[in-house]
């Protein structure tokens, strides 16, 4: 019970995740549209400058074109493969006319639609406008740490769980797995070398580790958010996908511990970091100071709603 209970320590609750979605289900659409005008009123709250360039950031749509295809918003049906993305939607798409259309892409998405899309994922590009971003699956992303240990009283090594299949992290397996300074291990089965297969452990556990390794599989890193919430430092490459998390707006060395892409240049950069405590507690801060903007529900909730009100609207709809 009590190993049962660690595992869940630091997650999100999903009974009570799915609960509140389903319930929402019963609540007729046009109550919500009626409160459309008074939720964008929020933004009177906040600082108008930082809240449009998050939008911005989100939905990066400059011109106004008729929207071709898509799926009109009350086709859209609760699919066992894609309910948190579905859910995620509805939270927010509730608020508009059921008539309009989106193209929906949920799942990790790692490439740029040919047309405007919403989607939880796209590759960092000056080019990736038709990607607009929502908080998509963030009942799984979107974790924070509420209370761990000081930093001084974790262990000097790095620790990583993770599924892999993707050559990316297979070569870093490959690279690290015996190194001394790693404790990093796979969880699920295939026919890789049996010696890299670890036991799944909780957040609690990684906790007690300096060093957390966030390495990206087919999109982003899904620990990143709780590892820079944490008092522990993320280590990883320069991230090549973003989400709600704005991960291109990551400084290296400054939010996290950066290593070389072919990984070469990671026992260097953990024992610099062991040997210099100072500069490590400064990145942990950085991150903390990252995790801020996201932790104000009433803003969160703001945004989502301004960056769907812009797809809309660039897409002739509004």
């Amino acid at each position: 019970m009590e190993l049962k209970r660690m595992s869940f320590k630091h997650k999100n609750n999903k009974i009570a995740y799915y609960a509140k979605n389903f319930l929402r289900q019963l609540i007729p659409s046009v109550i919500f549209q009626k409160k459309y005008a008074s939720k964008i009123k929020d933004l009177k709250y906040y600082d108008e400058k930082e809240i449009f360039e998050r939008v911005n950031f989100y939905n990066k749509l400059v011109e106004e074109n008729p929207i071709e295809g898509g799926k009109i918003i009350s086709e859209l049906k609760i699919n066992e493969n894609s309910k948190v993305y579905y859910f995620d939607f509805y939270e927010f798409g509730r608020y508009f006319k059921s008539s309009l259309k989106g193209h929906f892409l949920f799942g990790d998405i790692t490439h740029i639609p040919e047309v405007p899309s919403l989607t939880k994922s796209r590759p960092i590009s000056d080019t990736n406008q038709n990607s607009v971003v929502m908080n998509f699956d963030k009942v799984r992303h979107f974790i924070f740490i509420k209370k761990d240990k000081p930093y001084d009283q974790k262990l000097d090594k790095m620790i990583w769980r993770g599924k892999v299949y993707v050559p990316h992290r297979i070569k870093f397996l490959e690279m690290h797995h015996d190194n001394p300074l790693c404790n990093i291990a796979r969880v699920n089965k295939n026919d890789l070398n049996s010696a890299w297969l670890g036991d799944r452990l909780t957040i609690s556990e990684h906790l007690n580790y300096k060093f957390i390794l966030a390495i990206e599989g087919i999109d982003v890193a899904s620990n990143l958010k709780w590892v820079m919430s944490s008092n522990s430092v993320a280590v990883m490459p320069k991230p090549k996908y973003e989400t709600w998390f704005m991960e291109s707006k990551l400084i290296p060395d400054y939010h996290y511990i950066s290593i070389k892409e072919d990984y070469s240049d990671l026992e260097e950069r953990l024992k610099y970091f062991i040997a210099h405590p100072k500069k490590a507690k400064a990145i942990i801060k950085n991150a903390h100071d990252y995790i801020v903007q996201f932790q104000d529900k009433r803003k969160e909730d703001l945004i989502s709603l301004l960056v769907l009100k812009k797809y809309f609207e660039k897409t002739n709809q509004m």
